[in-house]
């Protein structure tokens, strides 16, 4: 598929191919939950000028590996990096194909990843799920962001962080999450030890991907420091460094020179060249070898330059499978449930702060897949629309607290502000009337309800927010989710001009390192755009959110922050009846 800013066939594609043949081009290559998306942009325009969206061959892998009978544990959530290479062999190739333009025009690559997503490699970067020996056992696959089950070990870390005093506690605004990287190696030791000590490397996929497209391993500070405890102050109080040996050694012994031994390797900042294309990838992607590769990204992270955001007090909403709230200041303070706290880390020069929530595009996809009735499939056919725009009509049709329905948005557990996988969702008013599209009202109130809380916690903590920005597929395609988001946050609320704002801002990144821009703000003064439809608060639906809010809340701290909740006594016997 090719979508464009300007031309929307392909008839219009090949009208401007001729022109094509003349402009400038950076590549952004934008790897998501279920798919990876390469986008050519014009590196003075930031004109879109045609992309290519590959579908992973093993999706996610949730309940058995490949070639295999055996049943996953719960929350388990795997994939193939086989699959990240097909969207380079693949769509890349394509997308050269569909804008008909020639290697030499394309004069930097960015990339960006889903984090965390952890893998295994031997010294040379071989994925060792790749290797005979090790393809039944799970803990040698590529451990996805969403990956959960490691939440016993994310426990174990912040137990024994809090007791020691470490610095990346504070960094992370009190709890170490189970999507992140040490939870799931942590996970790997205990019950993988012999894939522990085959493994040579321990990387995020993202920095694993630029080390596939350059032969050079090196680590972004962005992903090392949001995901992987690089947050922890040197003797000189000038650079950063992971936590002590003896820290890790407290969490197993066998993990007391991981760093040293499977790890270490050169951190660089966003935007830096991180080398160039080698000569086989060159030749697989159909570009010139040694072109330059920037830095690896979060994908979240590599859509805020994109949405025009550059500088402070600005929160951008990455809304897509899960969302990210990235923010950036002048200084770094706590805040409780942040996903880092990261100097340099979102944007260079600024602090860098991410929170999230890691149910929100899913959340929706469950419910229409699960909860709604076959009658709904056959009005929305009949009006030659699909199951989420029927709802979407028949939910904006309702007022605030029309439906009595009030949720939880925690479907896929809560990243902040409670940085919990054990909680799960909640829905309370349902009466024997109560109809699906009440229900998936509620929901998305209950993601907006989510998001209020996470603003919150930061302008509780005297970090400022002046301004909303939206970006990803659900902004561009839910106008009724962003009002509601607007009458919850009482904010108005921006949408980035791009649909594909993660790999503009990869593409942006690639800009910079190929020094077509000098820096990112450059780049996205050139380069990123915002919509003129402004989503703003409407004072009526004001009032009763806030209502809905203050229960919101109640039930929040009730299921949330209470050790003995309901919630975690089911997971708990969930997994003990699963496993046995």
């Amino acid at each position: 598929m090719c979508l464009t800013n300007s031309f929307d066939t392909l008839s219009d594609v090949k009208s401007k191919a001729k022109e094509n043949k003349t402009i400038r081009l950076v590549l952004g290559i934008d790897f998501g939950t279920l798919s990876g998306r390469a986008l050519l942009v014009n590196a003075d325009t930031g004109e879109e000028v045609a992309w290519v969206d590959h579908p992973y061959k093993n999706a996610v892998i949730e309940n058995k590996l490949p070639n295999s009978k055996k049943r996953l544990k719960p929350h388990t959530a795997l994939q193939d990096p086989a699959d990240y290479i097909a969207v380079l062999t693949k769509a890349v190739p394509k997308v050269m194909r569909l804008a008909e333009v020639r290697p030499e025009q394309v004069l930097g690559i960015g990339t960006d990843f889903t984090s965390c997503t952890m893998l295994p490699t031997l010294a040379n970067g071989t994925p060792l799920c790749s290797q005979k020996k090790w393809r039944n056992n799970p803990h040698s696959w590529v451990k996805l962001w969403k990956h959960h089950a490691a939440q016993p070990e994310a426990n174990d870390i912040n137990r024994i962080g809090h007791k020691r005093g470490e610095e990346f506690i504070t960094a992370y605004g009190g709890k170490y999450s189970s999507e992140w990287f040490f939870s799931k190696l942590l996970e790997t030791v205990r019950e993988a030890p012999k894939v522990y000590d085959a493994a040579e490397r321990f990387i995020e996929a993202g920095d694993w991907l630029v080390w596939q497209l350059t032969g050079q391993e090196k680590r972004c500070l962005s992903a090392a420091g949001f995901k992987a405890m690089r947050v922890s102050r040197t003797k000189n109080k000038r650079e950063w460094t992971y936590p002590p040996k003896s820290f890790f050694k407290a969490l197993n012994p066998r993990l007391a020179n991981v760093i040293n031994d499977k790890m270490e390797s050169e951190i660089i900042n966003l935007g830096s060249n991180a080398g160039g294309l080698t000569d086989k990838m060159a030749k697989m992607m159909g570009l010139l070898p040694g072109t330059p590769v920037a830095a690896a990204n979060i994908d979240a992270h590599a859509a805020v330059p994109a949405c025009s955001v550059t500088g402070t007090g600005k929160l951008v909403m990455i809304m897509g499978t899960s969302t990210c709230h990235l923010l950036a200041a002048k200084k770094g303070k706590p805040v409780e449930g942040v996903c880092g706290i990261v100097k340099d880390g979102v944007i260079p020069g600024l602090w860098g702060y991410e929170a999230g929530q890691s149910g929100v595009g899913d959340l929706f996809a469950w419910f229409v897949q699960n909860g709604v009735p076959n009658e709904i499939s056959i009005a929305a056919k009949r009006l030659g629309i699909d199951i989420y725009q029927y709802l979407e009509q028949q939910a904006a049709k309702l007022k605030p607290a029309e439906s009595g329905v009030l949720a939880l948005d925690w479907w896929n557990g809560n990243r902040s502000v409670l940085v919990d996988a054990d909680l799960s969702g909640l829905l309370i008013g349902q009466t024997l009337s109560t109809r699906p599209h009440e229900i998936y009202r509620a929901l998305l109130e209950s993601t907006a309800f989510g998001t209020r809380k996470i603003i919150e916690a930061f302008t509780s903590q005297g970090v400022a927010i002046d301004e909303l920005i939206a970006c990803g597929g659900l902004a561009a395609k839910n106008p009724l989710m962003l009002q509601i988001y607007s009458d919850v946050t009482g904010r108005p609320i921006k949408v980035a001009a791009s649909d594909q704002a993660s790999a503009l801002g990869a593409a942006m990144y690639g800009a910079v390192a190929a020094k077509v821009y000098s820096d990112i703000n450059q780049a996205s003064l050139k380069m990123a755009k915002v919509r003129k439809k402004v989503y703003k608060p409407k004072a009526a639906n004001k009032k009763i959110y806030d209502q809905l809010f203050f229960e919101y809340t109640k039930l929040h701290d009730q299921f949330g922050r209470n050790p003995n909740s309901t919630m975690k006594v089911l997971k708990s016997l969930k997994n003990t009846v699963i496993s046995s």
